[in-house]
Order: structure tokens, then sequence, then C-alpha cells
């Protein structure tokens, strides 16, 4: 798999049109990704591209332009979504802390609301005239072998209805006057570039969601399984097999008969990552006490998932060649915290170019834009 969107010397053209440091993203790279999963995925399973990986207005016309459904978790990405006049039946609304004006926007536009718990549910059924089918989240307490921080695995959790507090909610569900509870959402997955692991998450949760929906009298709708579907950030990864994967979907709805519904898998980072480069440029080199410092223009600023994750971004020094060596790459605010990551790279000197792949997702997306005001980096987009 390429891991950058764009070849060296479109790379460096861009660089010289546009000034550093910057995002490019390629239209037709983002197109081919989404073709390929949804010819590898059954009819059954419904495609919401995570917009909080890529809200880029042209990201998400692109995807509308191809029948994409879409996963919003706030209600700006909402009002985004509402401006590509999708009609009904689309549109997902996701998150821990939905606020009563959020949920009277999703539901002026015929929005999906994934309930997190009781408020949800209880709000809702306040501002509701009619009835309306919400699926809710719910957080297993085993089962699930995603122990990833950033979704916080089976332990505690902010995020949906702890599996074991499932009764009591039933319970109260039933004096709600107009929302009905009609599919689940459970999302266990981040970043899972192997296809068996996957399945056997997404088969737990059509087990759990059998278990839940015979003991509480469901019929389910829909049974959302979120996202997780990874992506390689070097050069030694391997990506993930869609079509083995799209087959043990196929195999998960043929071994499932009581589930006639729909599934819906929530790709951001699979969809929107390959698509984009940065481009930065060395601005200083640095030895200190046996590291060398490689700093650039732009930093956490620009990209923050480094710093998160502890995983950089796949980078290389454009033009240069000769033995590669260890290089800390950082950035030019005024904090130690300020790193993009350990990688290896050539002899570098002030005015070489960078370019980082992968960063079509949870890259720009994800900064700290404002910190230190630096200025904001130009986005540019190729059809």
């Amino acid at each position: 798999m390429n891991l950058w969107a764009f070849d060296d010397a479109t790379c460096t053209n861009l660089a010289q049109a546009h000034g550093t440091p910057m995002f490019a993203y390629s239209g037709a790279v983002a197109e081919a990704g989404y073709r390929a999963l949804r010819a590898a995925l059954p009819q059954r399973v419904r495609v919401a591209y995570a917009v909080k990986a890529n809200a880029h207005p042209e990201l998400l016309k692109r995807f509308a332009s191809l029948g994409t459904s879409f996963d919003c978790a706030s209600i700006g990405e909402l009002r985004k979504v509402a401006e590509l006049d999708l009609g009904p039946n689309r549109i997902f609304f996701a998150g821990p802390g939905k606020r009563a004006e959020e949920l009277a926007l999703a539901l002026s536009m015929g929005v999906r609301v994934q309930a997190e718990g009781w408020e949800d549910l209880a709000r809702l059924d306040e501002l509701a005239t009619e009835e309306i089918a919400v699926n809710l989240r719910v957080h297993p307490k085993a089962g699930a072998a995603e122990q990833n921080r950033i979704i916080g695995g089976t332990g505690p959790s902010a995020f949906g209805v702890d599996e074991e507090d499932l009764p009591a909610l039933f319970e109260r569900a039933k004096d709600l006057n107009h929302v009905r509870i009609r599919g689940l959402h459970v999302f266990a997955a981040s970043n899972q570039r192997d296809a068996k692991k996957l399945l056997a998450t997404h088969g737990y949760v059509m087990e759990l969601a059998k278990r839940i929906a015979e003991t509480h009298r469901l019929t389910l709708e829909q049974i959302d399984l979120g996202g997780g579907l990874g992506v390689p950030y070097a050069m030694n990864e391997w990506p993930l097999d869609i079509v083995g994967f799209g087959q043990g979907l196929r195999q998960l709805l043929e071994a499932n008969t009581w589930f006639q519904g729909e599934l819906i898998l929530e790709p951001g980072r699979f969809l929107a990552a390959p698509c984009g480069v940065y481009l930065a440029r060395v601005t200083r080199v640095k030895e200190s006490r046996g590291t060398r410092f490689v700093i650039l223009e732009g930093g956490i600023n620009h990209l923050l998932r480094p710093l998160l994750t502890e995983q950089p971004f796949p980078v290389k020094a454009l033009g240069k060649t000769g033995p590669e060596r260890a290089a800390t790459l950082a950035g030019p605010l005024c904090t130690s915290l300020d790193r993009l990551g350990d990688v290896q790279l050539p002899k570098l000197e002030p005015g070489d170019l960078l370019a980082f792949g992968m960063v079509g997702a949870y890259g720009f997306s994800e900064a700290m834009t404002f910190f230190l005001s630096h200025p904001i980096p130009p986005e540019v987009w190729f059809c």
C-alpha cells in the first residue's frame, strides 16, 4: 500500500506553488478507497463515513456523491453534513455529551441518534412529537479484545450503557412515549489491520446483540459495529484485507439468521488517511547529548496524533539519499511536548522538504491549531 498520496515530484511542486507548511489531499485516492471497500462488503452493510476523521467540505462532498452515509459526533459536524442536502436516513449522530439543542437539530434533520444512555433517551422523548427509532450504544463487559486507550477497551468508560446496566435501563424505557430502541451501537476496535481480529470482535457484538434482543424482546433494525478499520503507518505494516473482511461479514450475517436488519460500519481513518500529505521544511538540525533533533516549520499545532499515540506518521525526505539514522522530529512550539516522533532519516539541512503520509485522517482535523498563534497552513484539494 502506498503511504503517500502524491509522488515526490508532485510534493515538491505543491510546496513550491503553495508554500510550506501545507496539507494536500487527493480526491481520486479517497474515491478509490471508498469504491474498493464498498465493493468488498455485503449489500446489507452500510458505510457511514466518520466525519471526525476529516471534515474537509470537499471530502464530504466527494463521499456524498458516492452514496455514503455519515457518522457525526458534534453539532458542528451535523451542520456541515446538513449542507450536503442528503435527504433522510443517511446521517447518524453519536457522542457521550449531547445537549438538548443538538438533539433538537438532529430530530429536525431526520438523523438516527446513537443514544449513549438514559439522558439521551429522555431528552429525545421530550423533544419528539411522533414515534422515533434510536440506536442504543452498549459498552461490553467482556469479549471485545481491543484495549486501545483511545476508545477505552472494556474497562470503565464514559461511552454508552454498561452491559450489566441494561436491564434497569430497558425497564425505565417502557415509560417513554415516543422513543423506541430499534438498534444497537457497539464500538470496540480502533485502527485494527488484522481482519480476523476485527471479525472476532464483530462476532462477539453479534452474540451480545442476540442476547439483548432475546432478553428484552427487541426487534433490531440496525447493529452498528463502529469503526476500527485500520491503515498502516509504516512500510513494514500490512494493510487490512478488505476482501477477506467483507467475506467474513457475509459469513457473519449468514450465521445470524435471527437478524434481518442492516449492519453499519463507521470507517473514518480507513477512507480518509491515505488521501492526505503534509509538507514541511526543516528549519534547524541540532545535536543534543546524543540525540539528533530535526526542527520543522510545523509540529503538534498541525499533527497532534504522534504525541497522543506515540506512533509517527510515515515520513520521507524528498530528494535526499544516503544512510539513515535516528532523528527526533520537533516542531516550532515553545514546549517539549512538540514532537512528531522518532524516525530514521538521512542527513538533513535547513530548507530540506519532508513529506508525511496518511495524514488525511486525524491530521489537521485533530491538531492544536491555535496554540501559540502560528499561521494556519493551507489545505489544497486535488480532484
